[in-house]
């Protein structure tokens, strides 16, 4: 069962253009929380295993020839020490392939697993997968369900907001708005300070008048 569920997840990465059951989504299978927990071990090991394998194939591939297998020409370079140099390099490669279908027992996820997820994971020293769980459970038994997914393809990314522009005659428009509106609000305060300044100087008269008359009258007394 792990080793289905394994090899599935794998296989979500295969190009499946033309293929008449395709995956819902790449990279990625719903099961159950405990499932996903067991098999994520397995489906790290093997990625380990195809990832450190890259290196001999790199070296292996500097001694390969480019012709056609059966060609006269490969069978020259069959026969040539070229070949032993290439047979000794993509030894291990070898090596890593048949462990990985040892524990996959899936020819085909194992050539998805070296050609095409092992490249993407190259510079990742490990955390090639991750458990997301999921609010829905299963029907029948309740079990908790979970994604099983690679890393890399649903990042989230987070995204800091940036303070909105404007362009310049609207910048320019708004600051003769500002300027003028200032402007009138100090007429405005200019003029009613003026008024207040004459109310005050005419209630002063009013009283000067007032006191000089009450003097004029005791006076007469």
């Amino acid at each position: 069962m792990m080793r289905n569920l394994a090899s599935s997840l794998i296989l979500t990465e295969r190009d499946a253009e033309f293929d008449p059951n395709p995956p819902a989504v790449k990279g990625r299978v719903v099961t159950t929380l405990h499932k996903a927990k067991e098999v994520r071990s397995l489906v790290e090991k093997c990625v380990t295993i195809a990832r450190r394998s890259l290196e001999h194939s790199d070296n292996a591939a500097q001694f390969e020839t480019g012709a056609e297998r059966g060609s006269e020409e490969w069978k020259q370079w069959r026969q040539s020490e070229q070949w032993q140099q290439w047979n000794q390099a993509i030894a291990p490669t070898l090596a890593a392939r048949r462990r990985a279908l040892q524990l996959l027992g899936d020819n085909e996820a194992v050539r998805v697993l070296f050609d095409e997820i092992a490249p993407r994971f190259a510079d990742r020293p490990g955390g090639y997968t991750r458990v997301l769980r999921l609010p829905s459970f299963r029907l029948g038994d309740a079990g908790q369900k979970a994604i099983l997914e690679f890393v890399g393809q649903h990042d989230r990314v987070n995204e800091s907001s940036e303070r909105p522009s404007f362009d310049e005659e609207e910048d320019d428009d708004a600051v003769d708005e500002t300027i003028s509106a200032e402007d009138d609000a100090d007429d405005e305060s200019a003029v009613d300070s003026t008024d207040e300044t004459t109310a005050a100087e005419g209630s002063a008269d009013g009283d000067d008048a007032d006191d000089q008359d009450e003097g004029e009258a005791k006076s007469e007394e």
